[in-house]
């Protein structure tokens, strides 16, 4: 019988502290060995001249989230494991849904259902719309229970947004608990009178999305959202910043040591305002929140990536097919753009988009590639060191990267749901030709082979990078966490 499972030769490793030639050996879906020579293994893969890399790990994505009158949204979570493999990525955390008036229980255990039928490894966000006693006091806590380890909270969006109260209230709660909150950090009520104002003069159209919520919102949010967070001792990562501005309110704050992280996205370095600017209609196909933003804007977002002030970049895959009753024209092609629905696709296109527009382009580092795609996000979320990392011990989770390949982005690559990508046309150097997820290899040159059902769940315990530092103001400190 073969000592391994596996063997993964001749490739350079990318650990993200270094690259090394080495090979890797595999035994019932972990890393058992690297080496320079792993001769005795059941399969092999030839790995000469191209990159070694950890699956990516998504810890931002919107897949087959249940609507409250019924349905899903479009990607369904076999469609969004085939374009996960296409694009090298093989874990991913996204969000329980939970709707005013309900409860978080029942979705909870719905989702569970609908992730049990993809191929991906995930774990979940719980998002709080709605506060109530009985669903912060009784059913949070049996979610966080079940291995939920992070809340999620909008500052903005009707009918997600919460009030500072009970933005406080989800805070304390998580604290209580051992949970990190996410943030989606936009000011609710500004974003409102601009489009209202917007819309009195006759600005309509899609660009004007990035006229409604320009970065002043997102800083003032961003500002708001950490100095409460501040205020009780609770640690929080600020989602998808678009803009220095924003960024440098999360380095203020890193800088007095406040347990704040920061993420962005691929749309923030590659798409514009401009985009949605297009003739017609076109421009919806670049609509999210909060808006890509210049050209100019793109260097500063890079810079705070090379400070670490943004250490995790995710894909914010929240997908609206262009056509469709589902998807941006749900309201007419004529909607004004505050009836469009936001969010673009993103799955497959994370890695090689911020592979080429940083590695390839001298932005970043190969280590530094590693680090945001997959690395920090599994750390962050509480998933290494099985996930993010390619160690002994670790889940053989790897994409094998053909840095000099240049390829065309076209929707057909992406394997997703959708009927469009905002990045159609775009030429990428880097790309993944094969992705193996816990040593089977799920997606070779294009092609993904893994079954339907073959994903994991992640159930996330308590662990020391969320934990509060103990720091309040005066010292007092109404509600202790559990165990101090």
């Amino acid at each position: 019988m073969a000592d391994y499972d596996l063997a993964v030769r001749g490739g350079q490793v990318a650990t993200g502290f270094g690259t090394v030639r080495c090979d890797i050996g595999v035994k019932d879906g972990r890393i058992v060995a690297l080496a320079e020579r792993i001769a005795d293994a059941a399969r092999v893969i030839e790995a000469g001249g191209l990159l070694v890399l950890p699956g990516g790990v998504d810890s931002h994505c919107h897949i087959e989230e249940p609507q409250p009158g019924g349905g899903a949204n479009e990607e369904s979570f076999a469609t969004a494991s085939a374009a996960a493999f296409a694009g090298g990525t093989t874990s991913v955390v996204c969000f329980i849904p939970q709707w005013k008036g309900h409860g978080v229980w029942d979705r909870y255990v719905d989702y569970r259902a609908r992730a049990a039928k993809g191929m991906l490894d995930h774990s979940f966000h719980q998002i709080i719309s709605d506060p109530t006693d009985a669903v912060m006091d009784d059913e949070v806590p049996r979610v966080v229970a079940e291995g939920v380890r992070s809340l999620k909270v909008f500052l903005t969006y009707e009918p997600l947004h919460l009030s500072d109260a009970q933005y406080l209230r989800v805070l304390t709660k998580a604290r209580e608990l051992g949970c990190l909150v996410t943030v989606h950090c936009e000011n609710y009520d500004a974003i409102n009178w601009r489009t209202a104002e917007l819309l009195k003069h006759g600005m309509t159209a899609p660009k004007y999305h990035a006229w409604a919520r320009p970065p002043v919102v997102e800083r003032e949010a961003t500002h708001r959202a950490i100095a409460l967070a501040e205020l009780v001792d609770q640690p929080i990562q600020v989602f998808h910043v678009s803009c220095a501005e924003a960024a440098e309110e999360i380095a203020r704050a890193q800088a007095r040591g406040v347990k704040v992280w920061g993420e962005t996205c691929p749309q923030y370095v590659a798409l514009t305002a401009a985009d949605m600017d297009r003739p017609g209609f076109e421009g919806a196909k670049f609509m999210c929140s909060p808006a890509p933003r210049s050209q100019e804007e793109h260097a500063r977002i890079w810079e705070m990536i090379r400070r670490g002030t943004l250490d995790v970049i995710s894909s914010d895959h929240c997908a609206f097919s262009y056509e469709g009753d589902k998807g941006k024209r749900q309201n007419g092609a004529d909607a004004v753009f505050r009836d469009i629905p936001n969010g673009i696709p993103g799955f497959a296109a994370r890695l090689p988009v911020i592979f080429s527009e940083g590695v390839s382009k001298g932005r970043i580092t190969l280590d530094d590639f590693v680090r945001l795609t997959s690395t920090n996000p599994a750390r962050l979320m509480g998933l290494a060191p099985r996930k993010g990392m390619i160690a002994v011990g670790a889940d053989a989770d790897l994409a094998l990267w053909d840095p000099r390949k240049k390829v065309t982005i076209t929707n057909a690559l992406m394997q997703h749901a959708i009927d469009y990508t905002p990045y159609e046309g775009l030429e990428v150097t880097g790309w993944p030709v094969a992705t193996i997820r816990r040593g089977d290899v799920v997606m070779r040159d294009g092609k993904v082979q893994a079954e339907p059902g073959t994903g994991r769940f992640l159930p996330r315990a308590p662990y020391d990078l969320i934990r509060p530092r103990g720091v309040v103001p005066d010292g007092f400190d109404p509600a202790p966490p559990a165990g101090r």
